[in-house]
């Protein structure tokens, strides 16, 4: 009896826990200042002091999410990181992700381990190429999209435009909760829909701190701001009357869309978007295994891993691998089945990510994200289960790369840390690794979906291997699936050449533009040329 009343308690604890836990990700184009917003966001909820700006000079420091050294110097985000804090007694769970388009194979990735997404549009610029992409893959997985409207504090367009523009290119029904007080560049504050007041801001100096809030009803409103006041609020009036009203249930089935607007630099705004991620965003739920049957929340531990880095704290040279907690109570030391081998695999060394800042964590629950170090056995992907039958979820999909460049150690005596790095960065998926027979081992050819993520690899070989390289682009733009009965014909077409991916063995046909991959086909109809899965989408 009293077995299964501690069973049953355990559940509870699980299904209580999980429900305080909001996993979300902040998505944007380049510059759109979603490492702003995530420092804003932390600053908010207390777990730092101050906000550093992306392009801090001086003394200021960078953004906590961007600790990577080449990020730093650059002012743009290159690498995920996970953070995690407590606001109104909710777990927040915030992954940062690379703005620019070369990185989109690790955002994809960490899309997949979240419940819920912030889409940050720049006020001036609307909808870009690189936001238009990423909400893609958020409705291809249906993952419910919170979109705020950044800089608001700059000059930039009409609010009605810009809800009519995600509206037209994207099908996503917008229902602002906030709106501003305030053409763009003349920023006073936002009117709340709900409550029908005003929230005025004052920012700090340097928009350190968090902004000065000051809530007035509407009369008080009117009479400070005047015109300003009566114009935000005809505006939510017109919307309100077509419709455009927050409906939980349409958004959790990512069919519209709440709005927020404000300035992270200046940290305004900010609070608002905090209290609707904790009051609107989606809790964590079952999630499908590779069966399609959903994975109880309150079953035994299992998760996957959705990201690993190397090297995060250069004193230790470990590996962190990044673990989205599905279902269950995760408790560090516990020995759980790596899905893949079949293999024990020990978890004394869990960690709670703060960017590069850790803490030993002691338990985590469906939503939270566990940093297992020293987890060189653990690759993109994997899934892990802490009792009965074997639990695997849906592998995480590579991008079809368009860029191609030979990489060799230019000091040959450096060959084996060379090597070794190459490994690393694959195994990460900074980049994917082929091998070519017409180069061999000693010139191993890169992929990636971006030019600039060579950049990353060779810089990073460098920093955190100390071998100097060179690389050799290729003059190859598409990537097809092929087998080894392809193969021989291929690599007699001129122009193209086969490769192995390192990572699981698949065998690539180069190509270098889909003219010659279209004369191949024609010329011999039977050989195998599937698409990647970018391709496929």
């Amino acid at each position: 009896m009293s077995v299964i009343s501690t069973s049953a308690s355990a559940a509870n604890d699980v299904a209580t826990e999980a429900a305080r836990r909001r996993t979300f990700a902040v998505i944007s184009h380049p510059d759109a200042g979603k490492s702003t917003i995530t420092e804003a966001l932390a600053l908010h909820a207390r777990a730092i002091n101050s906000a550093g700006a992306v392009h801090g000079k001086g003394d200021r420091r960078g953004v906590v999410s961007d600790w990577m050294a080449m990020e730093q110097q650059r002012g743009i985000s290159i690498t995920s990181a996970a953070l995690q804090f407590t606001y109104r007694d909710v777990v927040i769970n915030l992954v940062d992700t690379p703005g620019h388009a070369d990185f989109s194979e690790d955002t994809y990735r960490v899309l997949t381990a979240v419940d819920c997404a912030v889409m940050l549009l720049d006020a001036a610029k609307g909808l870009e190429p690189q936001t238009l992409k990423l909400f893609e893959v958020c409705r291809h997985r249906r993952v419910p999209v919170i979109t705020f409207i950044n800089k608001w504090d700059r000059p930039g367009l009409e609010a009605l435009e810009l809800l009519d523009e995600v509206e037209q290119r994207i099908g996503l029904r917008c229902t602002p909760l906030t709106w501003p007080v305030g053409v763009a560049g003349q920023f006073h504050g936002v009117a709340d829909q709900r409550t029908g007041e005003m929230v005025a801001f004052t920012r700090t100096p340097g928009g350190a701190t968090a902004v000065i809030e000051e809530e007035l009803p509407a009369d008080a409103a009117a009479a400070r701001y005047g015109e300003d006041w009566v114009r935000a609020v005809e505006e939510l009036d017109l919307l309100t009357a077509t419709g455009a009203v927050h409906d939980s249930a349409a958004f959790v089935a990512a069919a519209t869309t709440p709005v927020l607007f404000g300035a992270a630099v200046t940290n305004a705004g900010v609070r608002q978007l905090l209290d609707v991620l904790v009051d609107t965003a989606p809790a964590p739920a079952a999630r499908p295994d590779t069966t399609g049957s959903p994975r109880p929340l309150d079953a035994p531990f299992s998760g996957f891993v959705f990201k690993t880095q190397a090297n995060m704290n250069p004193a230790h040279r470990d590996q962190v691998a990044f673990v989205r907690v599905c279902s269950g109570r995760f408790e560090r030391g516990m020995v759980v089945t790596h899905a893949g081998t079949g293999r024990p695999f020990a978890t004394k060394y869990a960690q709670q990510v703060f960017g590069r800042d850790r803490d030993t964590i002691d338990e985590a629950f469906p939503g939270d994200v566990v940093g297992l170090v020293n987890a060189t056995a653990l690759g993109i992907g994997d899934s892990l289960y802490a009792a009965g039958p074997a639990v695997t979820f849906p592998p995480l999909p590579s991008f079809a790369p368009e860029h191609f460049v030979a990489i060799r150690a230019t000091d040959s005596s450096k060959f084996k840390r060379f090597r070794r790095g190459i490994e690393q960065l694959d195994g990460e998926g900074v980049v994917q690794v082929l091998r070519s027979d017409r180069r061999g081992e000693q010139s191993p050819v890169l992929a990636a979906v971006g030019p600039m993520q060579f950049e990353v690899a060779t810089h990073r070989l460098a920093a955190e291997f100390g071998v100097p390289t060179a690389i050799d682009h290729l003059p190859y733009t598409l990537a097809r699936r092929t087998d080894a009965a392809s193969a021989a014909a291929l690599n007699a077409a001129p122009g193209v050449e086969v490769m192995t991916r390192v990572r699981d063995g698949e065998l690539l046909a180069l190509f270098p533009d889909k003219w010659r991959l279209s004369t191949v086909r024609n010329r011999d109809p039977d050989l195998v040329l599937e698409p990647l899965l970018a391709d496929a989408q």
